[in-house]
Order: C-alpha cells, then sequence, then structure tokens
C-alpha cells in the first residue's frame, strides 16, 4: 500500500493483493521503522458509516471505508473512494483510497501485482 499526503489531502494506493487482503479481512496495514518510533498507515472497514473517515492516534494514520463499499471491492470494477472529512477546527481533510494500475511510464518499481492501466493499449481483458 502506497501513502501520498500532501497538505489537507491523504490518498491511498492498495496493488491487487493488498485489496483482496483487505476485502476478506476488513483491514489492511503497512509500518515504517524509524529506528526509535514505527509509523503505521491503515486501511479499516467500519459499521455505521457512509464513506471515508480517517484518524491519526499513536503515530497511525488510519483510514476507515464504509463496511458495505468493503465487499466485493476486490472483484468490480470500482476504482476506489473519495470523502470529504470536515474537522473540528473548521477545516477540511480530503481522502481518498484506489486500486494501484501500472504507471504508464518507464519505473524501476516492481508492478507485477498491479492492476492493469486502463489507457494502456497493451492491456488485454
Amino acid at each position: 500500500m502506497k501513502i501520498r499526503i500532501k497538505g489537507n489531502s491523504i490518498r491511498y494506493r492498495l496493488t491487487k493483493t493488498e485489496v483482496e487482503t483487505f476485502c476478506k479481512a476488513g483491514l489492511y496495514k503497512e509500518t515504517t521503522d524509524f529506528g526509535n518510533s514505527t509509523f503505521t498507515y491503515a486501511l479499516k472497514a467500519k459499521k455505521g458509516i457512509e464513506g471515508l473517515e480517517a484518524s491519526f492516534n499513536e503515530n497511525t494514520i488510519t483510514l476507515y471505508l464504509a463496511d458495505k463499499k468493503q465487499l466485493g471491492w476486490d472483484t468490480s470494477n470500482e476504482v476506489g473512494f473519495s470523502d470529504i472529512m470536515d474537522l473540528p477546527n473548521g477545516k477540511q481533510l480530503s481522502l481518498l483510497v484506489e486500486k494501484d494500475f501500472v504507471c504508464l511510464d518507464n519505473t524501476t518499481e516492481d508492478q507485477s501485482d498491479n492492476y492493469p492501466n486502463p489507457k494502456s493499449d497493451t492491456n488485454v481483458c
């Protein structure tokens, strides 16, 4: 799972295996070890919400996706989910969770578990 943070915007991108794991278990998380502390980012299914929510506690960013949307996401054509979360200080947090597609440009990153890019003319579906 990749995370991108820019200002008040958080985006997660998940590979096929990560989406499948999330859909089965209702949770997927990654950690980054800094030696003296660990940073964790997670996607968790949650009952009682309609879209996406987020929290930051104990060095962990958790994005919560409505459990109704979790079911079947791995086998659907649904690319992802986005939402705007109103914050108590009057600001907003933009949230996005999506399937990770193969890049169209050359990259050294392993993309063998990414979804085929619909903009690529080499994809055979």
